[in-house]
């Protein structure tokens, strides 16, 4: 059921994060007392850090980054991204952080800096964001836009199927080219079940544009650019953070690196959490 007709200006890229579906709702994970990692605020405590899934993924994705941010003491949440569209994706994301008490630092992976991007705007309690091979876009830019404007991506009609439903289409990777295009340093068994279990991404979500000025702007950010990405290119990435000024780091990693490299991701978060004041 492979459709041309829904990337358009795409050209054959666009972005979308990995990880596997499990969890309803939210998964809301608490930080350990004990820490050996010094972001405390002002108040004596530390930010809040909440974690954005992209497109074909969900809150698991950042199993190994969780477990690693709670032994440091954080305290962690990783809200689920309806992945219906951007607009809405952002306007749930907004409902979310008002649950959530005190400072926060706001990260996203893929189609989920798109989100944060948005988001971030409407809460003054989002101090930091840390985009993780992630979409940065400017106002009036969309994920597929932005990805066709560099080669490097492998996604494309050749790699991915549509499913249309009613009030719809949803658009999924397929399980043959999910190693290769986007998870390619993860083992093959684990990413076999990342394939198998990916949750789709309305092609809404992929075409949408930033609706005014996206958070970068005013909010301090910082950006990892996985070097090996195949879904969204790294000379997007690296374009992106350029222009948002963020702090930026390199990694040899694929576009999962959050599931390859979780050492080097919970780094980068932490960095930005000591900015907070």
């Amino acid at each position: 059921m492979k459709s041309t007709r829904v990337f358009g200006s795409f050209k054959r890229a666009f972005g979308v994060s990995t990880a596997v579906i499990g969890l309803v709702g939210l998964l809301a994970l608490s930080g350990s007392t004990a820490s050996a990692d010094p972001a405390a605020t002002q108040h004596g405590k530390k930010p809040t850090v909440v974690l954005v899934h992209g497109a074909f993924a969900d809150s698991s994705s950042w199993e190994g980054v969780v477990e690693r941010l709670q032994g440091r003491g954080y305290t962690v949440v990783a809200p689920a991204n309806p992945l219906r569209g951007l607009a809405s994706d952002a306007a749930y994301l907004e409902s979310f952080l008002k649950t959530v008490q005190g400072p926060v630092v706001l990260v996203g992976h893929s189609y989920g800096g798109a989100v944060i991007s948005e988001a971030a705007t409407t809460d003054p309690q989002v101090k930091a964001l840390v985009y993780i091979a992630a979409f940065q876009p400017e106002t009036g830019e969309s994920a597929g836009a932005l990805s066709a404007q560099f080669p490097g991506s492998k996604l494309g009609p050749d790699t991915t199927t549509v499913v249309p439903y009613s009030g719809g289409a949803d658009l999924y990777l397929n399980q043959a080219d999910f190693h290769a295009v986007f998870a390619a340093d993860v083992p093959a068994d684990k990413a076999a079940e990342m394939a198998a279990t990916q949750r789709p991404a309305d092609t809404r979500a992929l075409s949408e544009t930033i609706q005014g000025a996206p958070a970068w702007h005013t909010i301090p950010s910082w950006a990892l650019v996985a070097t090996q990405d195949q879904a969204i290119p790294a000379a997007a990435e690296r374009f992106m953070s350029a222009r948002a000024h963020s702090h930026t780091i390199e990694v040899k990693a694929s576009h999962a690196v959050a599931v390859s490299r979780p050492d080097v991701v919970t780094d980068l978060i932490s960095d930005a959490a000591r900015s907070v004041k």
